[in-house]
This record gives C-alpha cells, sequence and structure tokens, in this order.
C-alpha cells in the first residue's frame, strides 16, 4: 500500500525543555488560530507543556488592551528561571557548622558522621544551621572543605567489599564460636568481648592486645613483651586482679578470638572466672568484626611496619582514649565511654 503522507511526528526526546524555535512555532500558529492540542502534535509534546508555555509567555499589548504570547518573553522567563533552579550550595551560610568539622577532623580525627550527629545531639548548632553527612562527603570531593581532602578520610579510600569463607577449623583450643549463644550476636546484653593482637614490624618486638566491648564499642588496649600466650594470658590476669578486681566475671560474660597460638593458653581464664572463652572460624576476621574495625580505628596511628616498642605507652593510652570519646553513630552519637559507665553502673549494681 502505497502512503505518501507521513503522519508519524518526529522523535523528541521525554523531557526535553522548549527550544526558541518551537517557542516560534508556538507563536505563529496561536495566531493561525490554531488549537493547543494540534500544536503539541505538531511539536512532539504533551498538550499541557504547550498551554504552561502560553501563560508564562503571555504580554500585553496595544496599552495593555490586548494578551498575547511572544515567544521572546517565552525564552526570557525560562532563561530566568533556569538561573534560579537547582538546589543551592550551603557552603557559606553555615560556614559556622563547616568550620566546627574541620576543627574536629583535624584536631581530634572525627568522622564526618560523628561531627554532624555529635553536633546535632549535644545542642551546639541547629538542625537548620547544618548539612547533613551526605553533603559534608560531597563537599571534601568539590573541594569546599578547607584543606580537607578525600585523602584524609581513611574509610573513604580503605573500604572494600569481602566475601566471607568459613573454613573447618583443625586447632582446638577450646570452644568453637559455633557454641556460642546467638543472643550474642543480638549486641543487647553488656560483658560479651572480641579480643586481638596488634602487631609492629615484623622482627621481634612488642605487641598490643586489644579488647571492644560488643555492645557499648568501649576498647582496651594493652602493651605486651612479645605475642607469647603467656603474655597474653598474664595480661588477662592483671585486669582481673587489678582494674576489674571483683567484677571480672560481671563485666566480662565472654570473650571471643582468633585462633592464633597467641590465645592457646586463653581457655585456662575459665577455670579462674566464670568467663567463656570462644574461637572464631579460621580466616573469617568477621567473626569478630567489631574488634577488626578498631584495630583499624588504632592504626590511623599505630600505623603497619612501626615498631611498637617505638610508642611509649602515654601515646598507647591517647589512642584508646580517643577511641573510647570518639561520638558513634550506632550509638546515638553517644561515646563508647560514656555507655560503658552506664552498663557497668548497671551491672554493679544489679
Amino acid at each position: 500500500m502505497d502512503q505518501n503522507h507521513f503522519t508519524t511526528d518526529t522523535l523528541r526526546k521525554k523531557g526535553a525543555h522548549l527550544t526558541f524555535e518551537e517557542r516560534v512555532i508556538i507563536q505563529t500558529r496561536l495566531r493561525d488560530k490554531q488549537s493547543y492540542r494540534s500544536i503539541a502534535r505538531e511539536i512532539g509534546c504533551c498538550v499541557n507543556t504547550v498551554r504552561n508555555e502560553v501563560k508564562r509567555g503571555k504580554v500585553l499589548c496595544y496599552n495593555g488592551k490586548v494578551e498575547r504570547y511572544r515567544a521572546a518573553d517565552g525564552q526570557s522567563t525560562y532563561e530566568a528561571h533556569r538561573e534560579n533552579c537547582g538546589r543551592k550550595c550551603d557552603a557559606i551560610a553555615k560556614g559556622a557548622f563547616l568550620d566546627y568539622v574541620q576543627k574536629r577532623l583535624q584536631e581530634h580525627h572525627w568522622s564526618l558522621d560523628a561531627c554532624f550527629g555529635r553536633a546535632l545531639v549535644t545542642g551546639e548548632f541547629q538542625r537548620g544551621e547544618m548539612v547533613c553527612t551526605k553533603t559534608l562527603y560531597n563537599y571534601v570531593t568539590l573541594g569546599l572543605l578547607g584543606k580537607i581532602k578525600s585523602i584524609d578520610l581513611p574509610l573513604r579510600v580503605k573500604r572494600k567489599n569481602a566475601r566471607k569463607r568459613v573454613r573447618e577449623r583443625k586447632k582446638k583450643f577450646g570452644r568453637s564460636i559455633d557454641e556460642r549463644d546467638p543472643s550474642v550476636d543480638e549486641r543487647q546484653d553488656f560483658g560479651h568481648w572480641e579480643c586481638d593482637l596488634v602487631l609492629g614490624s615484623r622482627s621481634k618486638d612488642e605487641v598490643l592486645l586489644t579488647l571492644v566491648e560488643r555492645k557499648t564499642r568501649c576498647s582496651l588496649i594493652r602493651k605486651l613483651p612479645n605475642k607469647e600466650s603467656a603474655s597474653v594470658i598474664a595480661a588477662f590476669r592483671k585486669l582481673k586482679d587489678g582494674m576489674f578486681r571483683g567484677c571480672f566475671s560481671r563485666v566480662f560474660l565472654s570473650i571471643t578470638t582468633d585462633n592464633g597460638s597467641e590465645f592457646s593458653s586463653l581457655s585456662e581464664l575459665e577455670k579462674l572466672s566464670h568467663t567463656r572463652i570462644y574461637y572464631a572460624h579460621p580466616y573469617c576476621s568477621s567473626d569478630k568484626g567489631t574488634n577488626e574495625n578498631h584495630n583499624g580505628l588504632f592504626r590511623r596511628f599505630l600505623p603497619k611496619g612501626k615498631k611498637i616498642q617505638d610508642y611509649p605507652v602515654e601515646h598507647i593510652s591517647r589512642v584508646e582514649c580517643w577511641a573510647n570519646t570518639l561520638p558513634r553513630k550506632i550509638l546515638g552519637y553517644k561515646t563508647p565511654e560514656e555507655c560503658f559507665r552506664e552498663e557497668m553502673l548497671a551491672a554493679l549494681t544489679a
């Protein structure tokens, strides 16, 4: 069948704005007394697009006696609206809050989310005086947060996804994590800890024993002369007879650690207290992810390859204090120290 007349309109991209040439067509067809629907069909847009454009581009002619659409006025109105569209940057209006964020980042090494959440919880700034965490990250990308760059945010350039692998545990030091009460995973009860060792250089060097309470995220760091199992059990004996004397079993309900030989004697702690020791699956750091995450925080001040013995005990204590006074989103922007103090009071008065 021959068809010399094509009724198919020229394809028009959905959502595209009207051009000046299309506005001229609207002006011309209106003078020819055509309907909005026929004009829309010719341009290839919705009839409401034409109707709204006519409303925006109407002007008074002949001393205000006649109202007509003019393409030039419609185009100028469109360009004026385009200049004012889009979200405006609040970097200048909320400069006081951005100065607060820069100070916390540079002096206290807080995360951007900790800065936002803590300022909101403590009432230092009203919500209207602040920008959200996502906007703060965007400002860092755009260079609007002073000298702070993405490389200054450790987790932004460090995080990567890894698949979880569960391998058979050949070493049998004690109870497997599979025997641990599933309620521990819910983090509702206080007193369940994870522990690990942080090493310095590969040569003979001192090491750090790190412990993190799962519910409050409160951490303890103890400097050990070596990574022998005798040094590890001695450190726990010192905690039991010193800092937590008389309440060790109530504060340490369970301890989850890995299968390293340095923790082979840790199960002996069960004979000295009511604490239960559990060993994670081999090569499965996610079994004690809270501790691994905190080790990453400690590494900001104790980089790999540096000898632990070169750091005085005072420096280690400052790192521990920093971690315990860092506001956490998961704690409602409270600090681990505040939460730990509340749980300790409740445990000792129960």
